[in-house]
């Protein structure tokens, strides 16, 4: 039996949820603070600031809220996530309240699949024997000893690891998906700060989560910050839909706009701010979604794995753990830069062969679609997360400092331990607002 794959790339359509009339609303001026970017930093800074007494006007680039926390419906009722798929940390993770408090069902039922202990290693088509996996589980926990030995030389993590054992291959790609970057640009300072464990996934989606979340703050959307002038007393940030004058601004665009830029200043960023920026750059992972018309892993085979060749091909792949007859397959690195301008045909074959090395050639004819992400090139975001390039990883602390007390900065790419993540994402966002408004409310003294 033959079926039409429809592959597509769908970084930038469109999400639907409830309150999506507010979101275009005009932009305004006099305000106390304008937010730019309506990602988690953005949208948590903007309550948070709405709690504290301070007046806001949010404004997004794009056409739709929740930045890099995107979802889309791959089949009927089956959801998708582009970008952060996982409430890192589980029950810590301050989206696993948001999305009990909203009634959104969260896959805690998964979480075990998603435990280190439970990660699934196959080589060459075949699963890693007990005492295989146990060498290489020790092999793992060798590197990050090695590399939390030389945080303070921060020092490429390829420059500390044991490149020649046999298991070298599948804990690369573990960098290569979880950092975007390959291991010789991974800061060993930066991947040792980093804490937690996937934890467990939304079922319908993260994106969808945070955009039902968000969908109380006013933002409006296609209005991208064209120029930050900072020269006066306050700011004012031109977009094609007017000027936004205001006390001060929080910028929570990603590096990969800063340092491409994308926004003007006047006056220019101080030298500072820019080595904060370059030392920040967008690291890539790409997702492959691959959805079929049967249930092909079978009840044992519902997993996370990690998956590599002798040829060179490797892989993480999440086989439907959440009980969906859907695989997500994700590449890191150069790979992934490769893969994505390759184009989605290219990315689709790459997937589907990575799953049919697990679950066998069958699984080729039950493949119906398949979505695959573009981040390096994706105009709003430029890449996946920051990765702090070796010797660089002190510059999320400067790139969170404020300038001049009106031009402040939030996002994952200013958090040390959360960095690259949705909650670390918000959390930057609470901070930066609670300076702020300590700032604005001695200012109207």
């Amino acid at each position: 039996m033959s079926h039409s794959i429809g592959v597509s790339v769908p970084v930038f359509s469109g999400v639907e949820s409830s309150g999506t009339e507010s979101w275009n609303a005009q932009v305004h001026s006099d305000t106390d603070v304008v937010i730019i970017g309506a990602g988690a930093a953005g949208l948590s800074a903007a309550k948070e600031l709405q709690r504290l007494g301070v007046t806001c006007t949010v404004i997004e680039a794009s056409h739709r809220i929740g930045g890099r926390a995107y979802s889309e419906e791959i089949m009927p009722d089956a959801w998708f996530d582009l970008g952060c798929a996982w409430l890192v940390n589980g029950e810590a993770n301050p989206f696993a309240e948001i999305g009990d408090a909203l009634g959104i069902a969260l896959g805690r039922h998964a979480a075990d699949a998603y435990k280190p202990e439970n990660h699934r290693f196959v080589h060459g088509g075949a699963a890693l024997t007990d005492e295989h996996r146990a060498a290489c589980r020790r092999y793992y926990g060798a590197c990050h000893e090695a590399i939390a030995a030389e945080r303070e030389r921060d020092v490429a993590i390829g420059d500390v690891i044991d490149l020649e054992s046999e298991f070298a291959a599948p804990f690369l790609e573990s960098v290569a998906t979880a950092w975007g970057v390959d291991v010789d640009g991974v800061s060993a300072a930066d991947y040792a700060s980093s804490t937690g464990e996937l934890g467990f996934p939304v079922l319908r989606g993260y994106g969808n989560l945070v955009a039902a979340w968000g969908a109380d703050v006013e933002v409006t959307l296609n209005a991208r910050a064209e120029r930050i002038d900072w020269s006066g007393p306050g700011v004012a940030v031109e977009t094609p839909k007017g000027t936004v004058t205001a006390r001060c601004a929080l910028l929570t665009v990603s590096t990969g706009v800063l340092g491409a830029g994308e926004i003007g200043f006047f006056p220019q960023l101080p030298d500072w701010k820019q080595e904060a920026v370059h030392g920040l750059p967008m690291g890539t992972e790409n997702k492959m979604g691959v959805a079929f018309d049967t249930d092909v892993f079978g009840a044992e085979g519902r997993g996370h794995y990690t998956v590599w060749n002798d040829d060179g091909d490797s892989s993480k792949i999440d086989a439907g753990a959440i009980g969906l007859d859907v695989a997500a397959v994700f590449v890191g690195g150069r790979r992934a830069v490769w893969l994505e301008k390759q184009g989605p045909q290219a990315c689709h074959d790459y997937a589907v062969d990575r799953v049919a090395e697990v679950f066998g050639n069958d699984i080729r004819k039950h493949v119906v679609r398949s979505i695959t992400t573009a981040w390096s090139t994706e105009p709003w975001a430029r890449g996946s997360w920051a990765c702090a390039v070796p010797g660089e990883a002190h510059q999320r602390e400067h790139l969170g400092r404020t300038i001049g007390d009106r031009v402040f900065f939030a996002g994952e790419a200013t958090r040390i331990g959360g960095q690259g993540t949705c909650d670390g994402a918000y959390h930057s966002g609470l901070r930066a607002a609670r300076d702020i408004a300590a700032h604005v409310k001695c200012d109207r003294l």
